[in-house]
């Protein structure tokens, strides 16, 4: 991952936001929401400031996270035969 001192003179995008929220999955076999709170703190970004850098894939992958930990509902509401 870039180091702090490259990331504080580059300007914050969705497409680095999601590269960087990627690398940190990876690298700490964490899940999505873990990953953006990680990066939040790191760079003392306010999490609700965050969600603009927050690419639809990454919102994708977040909500697929969240449903899978059950912080939310499921939409789907067929049985799985």
């Amino acid at each position: 991952m870039t180091n702090d001192t490259e990331l504080k003179d580059v300007v914050m995008t969705k497409k680095r936001f999601q590269t960087m929220i990627e690398e940190v999955v990876l690298k700490h076999r964490c899940n999505y929401l873990d990953a953006i709170i990680y990066l939040c703190e790191r760079f003392t970004i306010e999490p609700e400031d965050a969600k603009k850098y927050i690419s639809p894939v990454i919102k994708g992958k977040l909500e697929a996270d969240a449903k899978r930990l059950r912080y939310i509902q499921q939409d789907d509401s067929v049985l799985p035969i």
